[in-house]
């Protein structure tokens, strides 16, 4: 590649470019001396420019004075005017701090004089909202938007013609290797200079395999984090203005998404992955070339080892900028991020993004096998997907796993087991981590029954051999062996070898690992991240056919999530906009096809736990006996109800089971109505009972259901929800909800229309764990029976044990009712319903016929809920949930201390809410945080979501069995998340924090 020559600024023959020395009083002056502005000025901090914000005397923001580096002439502003104005006019949706002009329609500059000579100031519009500096995580929305601004630009400026854009300035990255060099020496630390100076090296290398080929147009060449200002419009950081044109030049068109992708890596969190949703953003808008996808990482290594020698430059040369100092920091680990994945890797994952990549190499199947006298039918493949049999029981977390596994398959007869190419191993995962473990397969391990030669496939060169390691040449590709220390390579490093030739000798019940590689490609480890598993596996091939296995083949394409929108009803959302298949359950942990385990701080489905072997064993040995409806005489069905109705007291004697919650409370209803004669209904707002016509009739909150209250029928009526942090009664007000509800029965009443029954849940699950005032319940199920009603408790979220100090809910309150529904917990995930009441009430739903529910009591499902009713008092996982539920609430408090965002730690045991508001005082649900928080904790390694009219409450309602050692990772990543989203504050700046319930 040629430099090109300028004809304005030229970095190299003027050296450093200070920032002028201006004072904010220095500032003031010129604002009013030369623009006739009174305000006062407040420094922004810059490079090589001086930039102010002028207020007005109440604050209110004017302008952005900015005072040009004296270095840069009239043509060059001329051009970042231009520039600026014809992105406006291209995207007007899009906010840009053009200059202020005059009505005549000037631009408004000045000459201004400093120290360091005459130089341009001009007036430029000011833009609300702040920029995406600092350290805050960035979402992939954001990401996204990043990119996608950074594209927009590319096209808006691509036909962009002026004489101000022939500059060299030292961000341009077609002289990065210059200013490298140039500066290096900047940089104190000698590791630092070795490092950016190899980095630099490698990555110049690659960009100039490209480089002549990369289209060059006019670029902003600044497209940061500190450039990209925030939509006031949105609560969660979304670019849509653009600052600061002063580096406007001409210059390869990838660069600019390059320089926008460096800055995304100095955020917390943030790993080389994470820029990819901007990488594809981009592409949308202004499609890459392949030659540009092979530039962009390793000019984004550029960028980065720029930023550092450049930082340590300036620093040296502008000692009092405040600006530059603070910034050497982030440089680093820009640089860190930057290097931290090869290039080569980056760029394989760029492409397999963008739809550009190659198909992967296979090994030639015409080649001599590896393993000497092995036939195909010899080798038997060890599966250690999610999927695999293999995983059952927990086996995944066993470290020695495939060793033993594959001991088993050897002792059984087997010749050779071997493992998948490119195929995730949940036997790699590890749980409670905030990092993906490296799963994903890049060569196959192989086990060997016998004493077995391992043979050259094909000929070629020894490149390496050394105790335990083998590395030869195979056509293409470039083989390599790994074995125990204890064997040798028979032939020398450097022997021209022949196909058929004896390479090592191995002893009975050998373990080998193989793997193909490209030449000159970077040390492949044996196991990558899933994030990043598409570049690894690209300078790899399938060894398989090496070993007379077939190749492994193309990954199925993640398209399951369209097939299910296909065909499954939308209707039934599913958590996540972009979620993790799951395929295995193990405890309180979830396990997805990466080999990822996530936490689960959501399923109160399966209190005993994802897979419980006593469930599991006791279902599949009823399921070889008998399963048919409970009109049949039987054992099981008969025990279970004694069991169930056992734990309630009295009068609640009788039994109705069904297979989910709503149709529970739809029995409950109808028994209730049937019951009494009183065809209406009562129900707490902000509540949910279930999906079947009655169940829904009663759930009125508007997250479910954003017109749940308009379109209840006639026979349903509400009362105000008692919800003692955020209701119109408050704290130790609240006791005023029971009158009220008592009031609305009376009402009822006295217009001819006495309620029937009166539903709620007994301890406010759905609105976040929230306890009900004390005595609620004792009044208003007083003033129901009063008129003839009875009183239905849905237990279906917090009762079965989940509470801790007390079974059922209804406990709290210290009231008995006259209906119970239960659902959810009773089968440990298998479908499985009930209604208790006492048998008077349910006599009298012979008034309406027969009941009958084909699956409901069948025998599979009563030995379901007697497993799960003998676990749970043999595990004590009652007592779990007070112990690790009182351990989970106190850390969730002392959260509340660290982050002023919680508002409340609501709950009991293992039901627990977190409310996060914007404001202690107001409540201000903080909605779109609390997404953005549960989509930030996935990333971290847990599944949480959010629940509340407002969906801004974190329901937290884990599996029983969950340990303190899960407790603490979950409030340790809750702490971590909240900081790295920049929710992090004294709790006192904003108000105490207050109990909930």
């Amino acid at each position: 590649m040629t430099h090109h020559q300028p004809r304005t600024v030229d970095f190299f023959t003027r050296g450093a470019l200070a920032a002028p020395q201006v004072t904010p009083e220095q500032a003031r002056r010129i604002a009013a001396e030369s623009f006739g502005i009174a305000a006062r000025a407040e420094s922004l901090g810059s490079q090589q420019d001086a930039n102010f914000l002028l207020r007005q005397d109440d604050g209110t923001p004017t302008a952005v004075l900015k005072i040009a580096n004296p270095a840069f002439g009239a043509t060059e502003i001329d051009a970042q005017d231009t520039a600026a104005d014809l992105i406006a006019a291209a995207h007007r949706d899009l906010r840009l701090a053009t200059v202020l002009r005059t009505p005549d329609g000037a631009p408004q500059t000045a000459t201004v004089h400093t120290d360091d000579g005459p130089a341009t100031a001009r007036l430029l519009r000011y833009l609300h909202g702040g920029t995406l500096s600092g350290p805050r995580h960035l979402s992939p929305h954001t990401v996204a938007a990043m990119g996608r601004v950074a594209g927009r630009v590319s096209t808006a400026l691509r036909t962009f013609r002026h004489p101000g854009l022939e500059r060299v300035l030292q961000w341009d990255l077609r002289y990065a290797d210059r200013v490298v060099d140039l500066l290096l020496e900047h940089l104190p630390e000698a590791a630092r200079r070795t490092a950016v100076l190899a980095a630099t090296a490698e990555a110049w290398a690659e960009v100039g395999k490209v480089g002549d080929q990369l289209p060059r147009q006019a670029v902003h060449l600044d497209l940061t984090d500190d450039n990209l200002v925030r939509s006031p419009d949105s609560r969660l950081p979304l670019p849509d203005g653009i600052i600061d044109f002063g580096d406007v030049t001409a210059s390869w068109a990838v660069g600019e998404l390059a320089i926008t992708l460096s800055s995304i890596l100095h955020h917390d969190g943030m790993e080389p992955h994470h820029v990819l949703p901007a990488v594809r953003a981009f592409h949308e808008v202004r499609p890459l070339s392949a030659e540009e996808a092979a530039a962009l990482w390793p000019l984004t290594v550029l960028r980065a080892a720029t930023l550092v020698v450049s930082g340590r430059h300036q620093a040296a040369v502008d000692a009092d900028n405040a600006y530059v100092h603070a910034n050497l920091d982030r440089e680093w680990r820009i640089f860190e991020q930057a290097t931290a994945v090869p290039c080569a890797v980056m760029t394989g994952l760029i492409n397999e993004t963008l739809g550009l990549a190659e198909h992967r190499a296979l090994a030639s199947p015409q080649v001599t096998p590896l393993v000497a006298g092995a036939a195909p039918d010899d080798v038997v493949i060890l599966d250690l997907s999610t999927e695999a049999d293999t995983m059952d029981h927990g086996a995944w977390m066993e470290e020695s796993a495939p060793d033993r596994l594959a001991a088993t398959l050897l002792a059984q007869g087997s010749a050779a087991v071997a493992t998948r190419y490119a195929r995730p191993r949940l036997s790699a995962a590890k749980a409670l981590s905030h990092t993906s473990p490296a799963t994903i397969a890049t060569g196959v391990d192989l086990w060997l029954r016998r004493p077995t030669a391992l043979q050259a496939p094909c000929d070629g060169e020894l490149l390496h051999a050394a105790p335990g390691h083998a590395v030869l040449t195979c056509r293409a590709h470039v083989l390599h062996l790994a074995f125990s220390d204890a064997v040798r390579p028979g032939p020398p490093a450097g022997t021209s070898i022949r196909a058929g030739d004896q390479l090592v000798s191995l002893p009975a019940g050998a373990h080998v690992h193989v793997s193909l590689q490209q030449p000159e490609s970077p040390a492949v480890p044996a196991l990558v991240r899933p994030e990043y598993a598409a570049g690894w596996l690209a300078l790899t091939a399938d060894p398989s056919p090496l070993i007379g296995t077939s190749a492994t083949g193309a990954r199925p394409q993640p398209d399951l999530l369209a097939r299910r929108d296909a065909t499954f009803a939308t209707v039934q959302e599913h958590y996540y906009d972009d979620p993790p298949r799951i395929e295995r359950g193990w405890r309180h942990h979830l396990l997805s096809t990466d080999g990822r385990a996530y936490l689960d701080m959501v399923n109160n489905v399966t209190p005993l736990g994802h897979a419980h072997p006593r469930v599991e064993q006791a279902i599949s040995r009823q399921l070889r006996r008998l399963n048919t409806n409970s009109r049949f005489h039987y054992a099981s069905v008969v025990e279970f109800t004694e069991r169930l109705a056992a734990l309630l007291p009295d009068p609640l004697d009788t039994v109705f089971l069904v297979n989910s919650g709503s149709e529970a409370v739809d029995l409950a209803i109808r028994l209730a109505v049937g019951a009494t004669g009183h065809p209406d209904v009562l129900a707490l707002r902000e509540a949910y009972h279930g999906w079947t016509y009655a169940s829904d009739a009663v759930s009125t909150s508007v997250a479910d259901n954003p017109n749940a209250l308009a379109t209840r029928p006639s026979w349903v009526h509400t009362v105000d929800s008692p919800n003692s942090y955020r209701g119109r009664h408050r704290d130790e007000k609240a006791s005023a909800y029971a009158p009220e509800a008592v009031q609305v029965i009376d009402d009822l009443a006295a217009d001819g229309r006495p309620p029937g029954a009166f539903i709620s849940e007994p301890y406010y699950g759905n609105a976040g764990g929230v306890a009900l005032p004390d005595g609620y319940l004792d009044q208003v199920y007083k003033a129901v029976r009063r008129h003839g009603g009875l009183a239905v408790a849905d237990e279906i979220q917090v009762g079965y044990g989940r509470l801790g100090t007390w079974f059922w809910g209804f406990e709290q309150q210290q009231v008995v009712p006259d209906i119970v529904c239960v659902a959810k917990a009773m089968g440990n995930g298998h479908p499985l319903g009930a209604v208790i009441t006492s048998e008077a009430i349910a006599a009298r739903y012979r008034d309406q016929g027969y009941f009958f529910s084909s699956t409901g009591g069948s025998p599979v499902s009563s030995i379901a809920g007697l497993t799960v009713l003998d676990t749970l008092r043999d595990e004590d996982l009652q007592g779990n949930a007070v112990r690790n539920g009182a351990r989970l609430k106190s850390r969730l408090r002392t959260l509340a201390h660290r982050h002023r965002i919680i508002g409340a730690v609501h709950g009991s045991g293992l039901y627990l809410g977190v409310e996060l508001v914007r404001d202690r005082a107001t409540l201000e649900p903080a909605t779109e945080e609390t997404g953005e928080l549960c989509d930030r904790m996935l990333e971290l390694g847990v599944i949480v979501q959010p629940t509340g009219d407002h969906l801004n409450i974190l329901k937290i309602k884990p599996p029983l069995c969950i340990d303190a050692a899960a407790v603490d990772f979950f409030t340790e990543t809750l702490d971590r998340a909240l900081t790295e989203l920049g929710e992090h504050g004294v709790a006192y700046e904003c108000g105490p924090v207050r109990p909930g319930g």
